[in-house]
């Protein structure tokens, strides 16, 4: 009887675990189906980096000396990122005083500065340089500087010549109109010859000049053809002058020109009509405004430079020729590419970088190739793209910092990150055991 009840209780203990076995334990459908699943949804991790950005990885997770929990890098996900590339945490971002601006796209105005100086308008110089012979009876422009007005006398000459062609004129003159009604060939006559000595006189005298009498003698009064100033003088009063003798030159100085020296390099971006400004030491705060009319053909050998001429308007006659100062061309506009500031490049003499902001608080650093250079923008040929924000404030510490890095990961072997080896892991965390010694080898030489 007691054999009997131990006999169906262990039969039904053996029952009831296959059954529970049986409805705990997935078929292999359902077990395919997880694999699947989980090879799907889920990415290898191929190990874990530094937060910071340092060149350190695990092959496990872990924390950095903060406390901050290191970064998973799973298969193709995360890109390698950039040589050099730099971390920084927001409080050190801000500390450093860290600042950003997006590279745009858009044709740089490329300004040159030179140095220039103020000169006479050369189509506005007048000579004074009778065709005939004489003397200075009243000079009264007598000095070097003073300010003419139009119209008003400059100098009363005497001349041998001017006497006779007037005198000629007047005979002439009274004959023919005696002779008009009795002897009209005559009067004709008459007439060629008054008109000739008319010609004669006319020749003779410059622009603003008149004929005078003074008691019985003619006397030629030149007056100024403009407002101007007297800038050349060689004669005074009394002096006895020859046909084409230059007596008095006069400058009109309500319009000056302004001469820069401009480099042939920066020649090129320049053309007639470009606006430009002059500022002089003698002027100080104030600009003046004008336009660029005309460029040498000829490149001064000693300086290396082209002229260029601005004409500058001068009413007030503060623009003295002869002032020094500084001119600002504005140059022809490029064609768009890519422009920075010109604080965000770091030249180091063989080479520029740039560092170019790939997430908040990740710095790397390019290598770019400039073009042309305007005010405090530049434009960058290579390197970094329309959108991408570099730095502008506080990038020399950021490359220091990563030239020490890239010297950092130089240091290692080259190798690629570790992955994680499970193999390699459990060897290490199995003891090893001490190497068996072989009897025999002791007696090898003996044998």
């Amino acid at each position: 009887m007691n054999w009997s009840v131990l006999a169906l209780a262990v039969g039904a203990a053996l029952a009831l675990g296959w059954w529970s076995g049986r409805a705990s334990a997935p078929d292999a459908g359902s077990l395919n189906v997880q694999e699947t699943s989980a090879e799907s949804g889920e990415r290898k991790i191929l190990y874990y980096r530094n937060p910071m950005g340092l060149p350190d990885t695990s092959p496990v997770p872990k924390k950095d000396a903060m406390g901050m929990d290191y970064i998973p890098v799973f298969e193709g996900g995360e890109p390698a990122a950039e040589p050099g590339t730099v971390v920084l945490p927001p409080d050190k971002v801000q500390k450093l005083g860290v600042r950003t601006e997006v590279a745009v796209r858009e044709a740089l105005v490329a300004n040159v500065r030179a140095s220039a100086s103020v000169q006479v308008d050369e189509t506005r110089q007048f000579v004074v340089a009778p065709r005939f012979e004489g003397w200075i009876e009243t000079l009264y422009a007598n000095e070097t500087g003073m300010t003419v007005r139009r119209g008003e006398p400059l100098m009363a000459i005497y001349s041998p010549e001017l006497i006779a062609a007037q005198g000629e004129y007047a005979v002439a003159d009274a004959a023919a109109k005696r002779l008009a009604d009795s002897d009209p060939a005559s009067a004709a006559t008459m007439r060629q010859l008054r008109d000739a000595a008319q010609t004669r006189l006319h020749n003779w005298e410059v622009a603003g000049a008149h004929v005078a009498r003074q008691g019985r003698e003619a006397r030629l009064v030149l007056s100024a053809p403009a407002d101007a100033v007297v800038v050349d003088k060689p004669v005074v009063q009394g002096d006895r002058f020859t046909p084409g003798q230059t007596i008095l030159r006069l400058a009109d100085l309500s319009t000056v020109w302004v001469i820069a020296d401009v480099p042939t390099s920066a020649s090129a971006d320049l053309a007639i009509g470009g606006k430009a400004t002059f500022e002089t030491p003698s002027l100080p705060g104030q600009r003046f405004e004008g336009e660029v009319s005309f460029l040498q053909p000829v490149v001064n050998l000693a300086s290396r430079t082209v002229g260029v001429r601005i004409e500058l308007p001068n009413p007030d006659g503060v623009l003295r020729p002869g002032l020094f100062g500084d001119v600002e061309l504005q140059g022809r506009s490029g064609e768009r590419t890519v422009v920075v500031p010109r604080s965000s490049v770091i030249d180091s003499g063989t080479r520029q970088l740039v560092l170019v902001q790939t997430a908040p608080g990740r710095f790397a650093p390019r290598e770019v190739r400039l073009g042309a250079r305007a005010d405090d923008r530049v434009a960058v040929l290579s390197g970094v793209e329309a959108g991408e924000r570099v730095v502008v404030s506080a990038n020399f510490l950021i490359d220091a910092e990563s030239n020490l890095r890239s010297a950092m990961q130089g240091m290692e072997h080259g190798s690629p990150p570790p992955t994680e080896d499970h193999s390699a892991h459990e060897a290490a965390a199995e003891p090893t055991a001490p190497p068996v010694e072989d009897p025999h080898a002791g007696h090898a030489g003996g044998q």
